[in-house]
């Protein structure tokens, strides 16, 4: 097993977007909320705290006392639920720097962290957390220094704003670009900077174009992006390896499996994000043998 030190993976907890969606027809993809852990160079990053963070937090109780960077895309509601139930920030011992740029209304992570967890919202207040929880607000094009690990970010085209992340160590690099709407008539360049010959580029494909651009029930200005955009960003931005990501709640399994399929008909070294999936970005090979989320339930 490689050391700690020199690994650089990736682990998905929560995938969707919107709202968590269980049930029998997301069984294999997942219904949980955006939640991506990243381990790189023996520190532990997390990226949105959606409703995935509970199942990471689980995972966590037996290696604390523990420390994580936790850096937050946006408040929206399916990108922070899961933190007042991480339970591993009710304990003493634990420490956790916590990351978010200020909201156009001025308020800080830290506010709408608070916010969400008070009366009558929920039963428990953020100041119970026993944890040491360390907020940094960010400005946007701020680079944060961990060690030998630099993250930087740039602003998205969202409702109420949002940040995307690139993480880079030691030669490798992954991007993490969730929420965003693509533009009409051109890529976006703050995406193509963060995305710019990255290993890794974990993308907002919420809708099919076909959905976007519907007559009936077009998504067009609702702050999110195809897998078709996907692909052309990652061509564009010479990605290594793609992972369509925050799918629509309204997505069952099935339809899925055809973004999968369609998404690699057109850029082969792809994967469609489920819960459990872990990629390796030192060993990542140049195609897809990731298991599938078919082998991960038949393994349950």
């Amino acid at each position: 097993m490689a050391n700690m030190q020199d690994q650089f993976t990736v682990r998905f907890w929560g995938v969707r977007g919107s709202i968590a969606c269980p049930g029998e027809s997301t069984v294999r993809y997942g219904g949980n909320t955006s939640c991506v852990e990243m381990k790189v160079g023996g520190r532990r990053l997390i990226f949105d705290g959606g409703t995935g963070l509970r199942g990471l937090g689980q995972s966590l109780l037996p290696a604390m006392p523990l420390e994580a960077h936790m850096f937050f895309t946006h408040s929206h509601w399916d990108h922070i639920q899961g933190f007042p139930f991480f339970v591993p920030a009710f304990v003493k011992g634990n420490r956790f720097k916590i990351y978010g740029a200020i909201a156009p209304n001025g308020s800080t992570i830290e506010q709408r962290l608070n916010d969400q967890m008070l009366h009558p919202n929920f039963p428990v207040p953020l100041q119970i957390m026993g944890a040491n929880l360390e907020f940094h607000d960010l400005e946007i094009g701020e680079s944060v220094q961990i060690d030998d690990i630099l993250v930087e970010n740039a602003l998205l085209c969202h409702p109420g704003e949002a940040v995307g992340y690139r993480i880079n160590w030691r030669g490798h690099a992954a991007a993490y670009v969730t929420d965003t709407e693509h533009f009409p008539d051109r890529l976006d360049e703050n995406v193509l900077w963060l995305a710019r010959n990255a290993d890794l580029l974990i993308y907002d494909a919420t809708y099919t174009d076909d959905e976007y651009y519907s007559e009936k029930s077009s998504k067009i200005g609702w702050g999110h992006s195809t897998w078709q955009e996907a692909v052309k960003v990652a061509k564009a931005a010479n990605v290594k390896k793609l992972v369509i990501f925050h799918h629509d709640p309204l997505h069952n399994d099935n339809f899925m499996d055809q973004i999968k399929e369609n998404t690699a008909q057109q850029f082969p070294n792809s994967v469609v994000a489920w819960e459990g999936l872990e990629i390796d970005l030192v060993t990542m090979p140049t195609v897809v043998t990731e298991a599938t989320p078919e082998a991960q339930v038949s393994a349950s």
